[in-house]
Order: structure tokens, then C-alpha cells, then sequence
């Protein structure tokens, strides 16, 4: 299915590349948020963020006493061919492949690992990075099942003893920092507003799966990760769209979020009033994943449509846009 055609807003155009921040000029000041502990501030969250790609981000976490942590969002480094925003869209007999020797020269570490939903540009390399990092894998039944599926002998002996599986609405307290999962919705494109290569896999790993048409979404899920020293908290949406009524209460630091929702009604404004209007928002999964991850990221043409959708809904967010490998401290 094309994506370019589907969810590119009007405003389309390569993004410059590198960090950067912009306050629309003349912003009004944030709206008020709840009452709640005062925020630090700026390069004080106890939070590094990296970008790898697509939805994929290295969050390392500050644990005063403790080495930091690292949590894995959708790690996929692999970037094998789609032509997913092509003109034609992705072939849906792409094969699935995982570059175990590219996955490696990035050295990732991780104490947990993050998926989620199970499509080809989220997935498929988690297997491999779990088995070589020892961290704890959350997902949905589905998202377990088809890593297992995936995996070779070895990456599923561990797996099996490294999978959390959760459903949405698990609060896991961890050494210094915990992780709320919050029942999310993956987007809806096109003129029937379908979830691409949509279903679950429940009951036990499928047949090892082939093309990219086996990897479903199996159900998508959202998550907010807090550090317990600042109190600062984060979330990161691995679809554009949610569910609203998961995300009562939730007033985050920063928002991960994604350029599309073309079908979700009034999906920025919407969002970031649920979240309370969070100071910091980080675009992500803008990326033409066709193109290598060493080199910057070209967009495949939502990103300025969503700078421009915050600054209308949330004109007092920081729109910070981080490049390829680049680490942002909010």
C-alpha cells in the first residue's frame, strides 16, 4: 500500500536535516497543565534519546548511584527494500530479512525492549537484539508469537525466557524509572480506512514467516516511561493514531508522535489535548526507510504537515527534530 499518496499532508517537502527545535514566532504561552510536581529544566530529564530510524529510539535513562539504563523502542535497524513510499507502495512479497552484521556494528544495549505492533518495519530485528542484549521484551500475545516464529533456535531459547507479555494498562515499576503500557490503535489509510496487513496470532507461534504480509499488527500498543528522579515522563506512539480514553491522565514531558492520521479525525489537535499539551513534541517514524540509516533521513513527505499540525494545536511545544543517530537531551 502506498503511503505517500495516502498520508502525506499538503504541506509535504524534504525536512532540513539535523537537530533542531522551532517555536513558532509569536507562539502564545503553553495552556496551563495540571497541578503536579515542577518539571526540570531543559537538559536536566534524566533522559538521552537517540533516533534510529523509523520508529526506532535508544532511551537511556540516568539512575543517580546506578549505571543508566537503556530501553529499545521498535529496534530495526535491518532497513531491508519495501518501496513502501513508492508511488506503487510496498510489494507485500517482500521477503523479510534481518542483517544480523548491520544490527551488530550499532551495539545496542538494552534492559528492555519496547514493540509496538508487529509489522515489517517495527519487528523483525527484535529476535536477534533480545538473544545478544538479555533485555525483556514487551508485547502483545501476538507480537510474541511472531518473534518466536522469527527467531533462530538460539534467539528462541531466549526469547522464551525473555518475554513479557502485556495487553495495555500495566504499570512495571524498574530500578530507577518504570513503564506504563497504554492500548493504543495503529492508523487506518486510504479512502476504506484499513489497517495495513491487519489480525492477530494468537495460540502459539505461526509458520516462520516469509514476506511482509505475515508480520500483522497483532494490536498496537503505546508507551509512557517515567524517571523517578526528575519525574520526568515520555511516550511514544508506534502508530499514528490512539486511543483516547487509555490515555486519561497521562500528561508526558515529550510526545513521540508521528506525521499521517489522515483518516483519524482531527488526529494532531485531538492527541495532544489528550496528553495535556505536552511542552516537548519529537516527530517520529518520518523517514523514508528505503534510504540507508547512516546517511540523513530523507522524508517521505508528512513532516512538515505535522510541524505545522502542532503549532496549530500546541503553539507553545518545542518541535525538536532529530536526525538519524543523533541524541536529543530534553
Amino acid at each position: 500500500m502506498s503511503r505517500r499518496g495516502l498520508l502525506r499532508p499538503a504541506a509535504a517537502g524534504l525536512a532540513a536535516a539535523g537537530l533542531t527545535a522551532s517555536v513558532p514566532a509569536g507562539a502564545a504561552a503553553r495552556p496551563s497543565r495540571s497541578k503536579g510536581p515542577a518539571r526540570p529544566e531543559p537538559g536536566k530529564s534524566g533522559f538521552h534519546l537517540r533516533w534510529l530510524g523509523n520508529n526506532g529510539w535508544e532511551i537511556r535513562v540516568e539512575r543517580p548511584g546506578s549505571a543508566p539504563a537503556t530501553v529499545l523502542v521498535d529496534p530495526w535497524l535491518t532497513r531491508f527494500r519495501t518501496g513502501t513510499y513508492s508511488e506503487r507502495g510496498a510489494d507485500p512479497r517482500t521477503p523479510v530479512t534481518v542483517d544480523r552484521a548491520a544490527v551488530d556494528r550499532h551495539r545496542l544495549r538494552a534492559d528492555q525492549i519496547l514493540v509496538t505492533h508487529g509489522h515489517y518495519d517495527h519487528m523483525p530485528d527484535v529476535p536477534h537484539l533480545a538473544a545478544r542484549t538479555g533485555a525483556t521484551v514487551l508485547g502483545t500475545e501476538s507480537h510474541a508469537n511472531m518473534m518466536l516464529a522469527l527467531a533462530g533456535p538460539r534467539e528462541r531459547r531466549a526469547l522464551e525466557e525473555q518475554l513479557s507479555m502485556v495487553r495495555g494498562g500495566e504499570h512495571i515499576r524498574f530500578e530507577g524509572y518504570s513503564v506504563r503500557v497504554l492500548r493504543s490503535l495503529h492508523s487506518m489509510p486510504g479512502p476504506r480506512a484499513r489497517v495495513p496487513f491487519p489480525g492477530t496470532r494468537p495460540g502459539g507461534p505461526p509458520p516462520r514467516p516469509r514476506t511482509i504480509a505475515d508480520l500483522v499488527e497483532g494490536e498496537t500498543l503505546a508507551y509512557a516511561v517515567t524517571s523517578e528522579a526528575t519525574g520526568f515522563t515520555l511516550v511514544n506512539f508506534g502508530g499514528s493514531n490512539f486511543s483516547a480514553a487509555d490515555l486519561a491522565g497521562l500528561a508526558p514531558d515529550l510526545a513521540m508522535i508521528q506525521p499521517g492520521g489522515s483518516t483519524v479525525h482531527d488526529y494532531v489537535p485531538r492527541l495532544l489535548s489528550c496528553l495535556d499539551h505536552p511542552p516537548y513534541v519529537v516527530p517520529t517514524h518520518w523517514d523514508d526507510f528505503d534510504e540507508p540509516l547512516d546517511e540523513p533521513a530523507v522524508d517521505w513527505g508528512g513532516l512538515e504537515g505535522l510541524r505545522e499540525a502542532v503549532a496549530g494545536a500546541s503553539p507553545g511545544a518545542r518541535f525538536v527534530v532529530v536526525d538519524h543517530l543523533e541524541t536529543f537531551t530534553p
